[in-house]
């Protein structure tokens, strides 16, 4: 299995993924790119003014409040909803180069990002992105455009080889704060990305984030981040190179190791619950189009 994303893979997800079979094609894809529209875009309308009644107006949108204020019919008019920025903020680092069972993180961090920007260009949005935290290419930026260009772009860029090298963790704050200053206001973004620590710093950026912006954390995860396996001694190595030797057959420790995992979601959390962001958690052993949907509807339930 490559490390990286085949890009087929993720213009085949427009329609379906084939894993899926044909007889689930329509069903899945229909009800993920639905609930995306009914979650994100509402009504696919926006309210412009009340005005007086006039002959032959649809009377279902009425405003009676202002019509028993006034004496007079009032008619409450809409618009067409503007298309909003989309942005997919995806972790490419080397760290994303890892899984244990179904794919690896690139793989589905990028897949998660592929169908989210096909529900996105089929409700007309402009989609653009953010990659960061591979150390060959630094943060890249993609303009959200309408069409299918900006996201092509964007999903082409996510199948490339992940460099190996140290993990620059700064590069998710740095991407962020590009964001912040520099999003279009109204712009819904997802962040795809471990997220497996919380800091002061963090909170700070998504809440400043959230003061003009739709925010959504889709934290990645592989079942071996809160399960340690039992393999005995293994020698672990950190971004610095120091070397740790744990072993894994300890109860002991996987116990502690699985609680401080628990922890951190649990912050995790409880900043979204803080800051009024949604939260999608997606694993390497899922099956990506399902757990977007039950996401999508556990968010509808909440908001």
């Amino acid at each position: 299995m490559s490390l990286h994303p085949q890009l087929d893979d993720l213009l085949e997800l427009r329609h379906q993924a084939h894993t899926l079979g044909v007889a689930a094609h329509h069903l899945v894809n229909s009800t993920f790119t639905g609930l995306y529209a009914s979650v994100f875009r509402g009504t696919g309308l926006d309210f412009d003014e009340v005005r007086e009644y006039r002959e032959g107006d649809d009377i279902r949108n009425m405003d009676w409040l202002v019509t028993a204020r006034t004496n007079v019919p009032h008619l409450k008019v809409f618009r067409e909803e503007r298309q909003r920025n989309v942005i997919l903020c995806v972790d490419t680092g080397p760290h994303m180069s890892f899984g244990t069972r179904g794919t690896f993180k690139s793989i589905q961090a990028a897949r998660c990002a592929a169908l989210i920007g096909w529900a996105a260009n089929k409700q007309h949005d402009r989609v653009g992105g953010v990659l960061f935290g591979n150390p060959a290419t630094g943060i890249r930026y993609y303009r959200a455009t309408p069409g299918r260009r900006g996201l092509w772009q964007l999903l082409r860029a996510l199948t490339e080889p992940i460099e190996q090298g140290d993990t620059d963790e700064s590069q998710l704050m740095s991407a962020l704060q590009h964001l912040d200053s520099g999003a279009a206001t109204g712009s819904l973004i997802f962040v795809i990305a471990p997220l497996n620590q919380v800091t002061a710093g963090l909170e700070r950026i998504l809440g400043s984030l959230r003061q003009r912006h739709d925010v959504v954390l889709l934290p990645v995860d592989d079942p071996a981040d809160h399960e340690l396996p039992a393999m005995g001694p293994v020698i672990f190595s950190n971004a610095a190179g120091e070397l740790l030797e744990v072993d894994t057959d300890n109860e002991a420790g996987r116990q502690a190791f699985r609680e401080d995992w628990e922890q951190r979601r649990e912050e995790l959390q409880q900043l979204t619950y803080r800051l009024g962001l949604g939260m999608i958690p997606v694993s390497t052993s899922d099956e990506i189009h399902r757990t977007l949907i039950e996401g999508l509807r556990q968010y509808a339930e909440r908001r």
